[in-house]
């Protein structure tokens, strides 16, 4: 994931706002208790995803991916004040840890937390979305993609993770796995669908980021 040199990545993040102090305690715990940290947003993605819902000044957000609930406490921040967060992951052991720093950060009535398969919940959904955030199994992006679609309201936006997916998206064709297969797969579509406008930004493993027309 790393793809600025080391001085010009602490650089940009010594120029960033600082994470909260729940934050910097959901990042350690996480880092301590927690199997692949690495998946953590951290705190300058997570700075960007608040930044953006500031920006956009959602009602309602959908995430998909939860892992230990960072993402969505930095998209939650620009929630209007009646907004919701749905947030969406198949990992029930991670249930109480999750809940537990949702607790921490005071979001207990802005975000709710759902357990089991995204595939199967989507469809169960009626909102109509101002931000839609994915971050889950890279083979599920454009099925996401698809599911969520119509949930999207016009100007509203579906973020997507990892699609750089540690440099692997430009590796020879023959050392593709299934994942990195999934990733060029999907920013292909994106960049390939006139119903929307995107920008693929190179922020930490790589943000798609589309507006529905």
């Amino acid at each position: 994931m790393e793809f600025l040199p080391k001085e010009i990545d602490a650089f940009v993040v010594n120029h960033t706002e600082a994470e909260s102090e729940v934050l910097q305690t959901i990042n350690r715990n996480t880092h301590l208790n927690v199997l692949s940290p690495r998946m953590l947003s951290g705190h300058f993605q997570g700075r960007v995803l608040s930044l953006l819902s500031h920006m956009i000044q959602p009602e309602n957000i959908l995430e998909i991916g939860t892992y230990t609930g960072y993402s969505a406490i930095c998209l939650a921040e620009g929630l209007k004040n009646e907004g919701k967060l749905i947030t969406i992951d198949i990992n029930d052991e991670l249930e109480e840890f999750v809940k537990n720093n949702i607790k921490l950060a005071g979001l207990e009535n802005k975000i709710e937390f759902k357990i089991g398969k995204a595939l199967e919940i989507i469809p169960q959904l009626h909102q109509t979305f101002d931000i839609v955030f994915i971050d889950a199994d890279k083979t599920n992006y454009s099925n996401y993609y698809d599911l969520v679609f119509d949930n999207v309201k016009t100007g509203g936006y579906i973020i997507a993770d990892n699609v750089l997916w540690s440099g692997k998206v430009i590796e020879k064709k023959e050392k593709y796995d299934k994942d990195t297969q999934a990733m060029i797969d999907y920013c292909s579509k994106i960049q390939n669908d006139n119903r929307v406008q995107n920008v693929l930004f190179p922020i930490r493993d790589g943000l798609m980021i589309c507006r529905k027309k």
